[in-house]
């Protein structure tokens, strides 16, 4: 199976999730439903978040480390 994201207009939403559900759970699945939140609403909605990247800008940037030590 694919994995696809889909921005859908709200006029045709109802229509279009209508459409969807008409399909077997064997053909199509729906995993996730969300209203679309642009990144930066979407970080400034996390509580301090904005305050932490706010402090992590005024770090000084001999305190930074290179991106080989990063721990991912």
């Amino acid at each position: 199976m694919k994995t696809i994201t889909l921005k859908i207009d709200d006029s045709v939403s109802d229509n279009f999730l209508w459409l969807l559900r008409h399909f077997s759970d064997n053909e199509l699945r729906i995993l996730e439903q969300a209203d679309y939140v642009d990144d930066d609403t979407y970080l400034r909605s996390i509580e301090g978040m904005a305050q932490s990247i706010q402090e992590a800008r005024e770090e000084p940037i001999v305190n930074a480390k290179p991106f080989e030590q990063l721990d991912w």
